[in-house]
């Protein structure tokens, strides 16, 4: 039963928009465009804080077309993998390649695109550590705004609820239940993730200015939050999973992100002790073509959240890190 306060599914035309060229129609996916705004504002939001931190201005450009492509390929690797039945039933090989019929997971575009990141680090200069710090505000951003593309679709949704805040989705959906009568409402899994992750950025950037988090450990406190998250939302939805143990595949990546985003803080923690010196390697500093900074385009003492840590001398100047600094780019 429709509740005053459910949230209705939009008209299945706002799927695709058809834009006429040149005498022929091209047609853009709503959820491919909610993915592209969230690179962009991931984009804005790293570059920012990068170059905060003494980065080149813009050089985030230079990561982004290695991380992109690869996170795109990552995505659609990691949803046919865990899909087998979807392509590989006696399905046209092809299918595998269609990713304009849908299916990229998160997982897997975090694994691609840290590959592409590990790419663009090595042939930048950048440190791979500080720029997965800087980026993790901006990918919670990216995330929260890509899972609007699932209420385009009308997918991904949760269990039956009586909520008031309710999903509408029609009994036609493939993917609604059978035995269950029309005007059922259903968690709306995509609004919880995106309170979840928008939330997860004022968490980040809090622990971030209380405890200076550097060196990885920034990705790490990301890691454990959105996987926390994750588990939870994954468990309530209704959409076909392999299932391992039986637990859905990506409640397992989830568990996995959790443990790696602890096992980053606390290894990073115990080989790096005092204040990262640079977001660059020894020896690929950029350095501007005046030799001056302005202000406001710098991380100052106050907000780069390092003056009074561990690591300083009596003169004020940075200490050695530790003898594996260069090792952790």
């Amino acid at each position: 039963m429709i509740a005053p306060l459910s949230i209705p599914s939009p008209d299945p035309a706002w799927r695709t928009l058809e834009i006429p060229v040149f005498g022929l129609t091209l047609n853009i996916q709503m959820y491919a465009l909610c993915i592209l705004a969230g690179i962009i504002l991931a984009t804005i939001i790293t570059s920012r804080r990068l170059t905060k931190r003494g980065a080149e201005p813009g050089i985030v450009l230079d990561v982004v077309l290695w991380a992109v492509p690869l996170g795109i390929i990552g995505a659609r690797l990691y949803h046919v993998f865990t899909h087998p039945d979807d392509y590989f039933a006696g399905q046209e090989w092809w299918k595998v390649f269609a990713i304009w019929e849908g299916g990229n997971a998160i997982y897997g575009s975090l694994i691609g695109g840290a590959v592409g990141v590990i790419i663009a680090c090595r042939l930048t200069g950048l440190r791979f550590w500080s720029f997965a710090d800087a980026l993790a505000p901006g990918l919670l951003v990216a995330q929260a705004v890509g899972r609007l593309g699932n209420w385009f679709n009308h997918e991904l949704f949760g269990w039956p609820t009586d909520l008031p805040w309710g999903l509408e989705i029609g009994s036609d959906n493939p993917a609604f239940p059978a035995g269950l009568p029309e005007g059922t409402l259903f968690h709306p899994t995509f609004l919880y993730e995106i309170v979840w992750n928008l939330l997860g950025v004022v968490v980040l950037l809090g622990l971030e200015r209380t405890f200076r988090l550097r060196w990885g450990k920034m990705f790490g406190a990301y890691l454990i939050w959105y996987g926390a998250g994750r588990a939870v939302f994954e468990t309530i939805r209704v959409d076909p999973s392999e299932m391992f143990l039986g637990i859905r595949s990506n409640v397992w990546a989830s568990f996995a992100a959790i443990i790696i985003g602890i096992v980053i803080i606390v290894v990073q923690s115990r080989r790096h002790t005092g204040i990262e010196p640079s977001v660059y390697r020894p020896g690929r500093e950029w350095v501007p073509a005046d030799a001056e900074v302005d202000s406001d385009d710098t991380e100052s003492d106050t907000d780069s959240l390092d003056d009074g840590v561990e690591g300083e001398n009596a003169h004020g100047e940075p200490a050695a890190t530790s003898s594996s600094r260069s090792a952790s780019e």
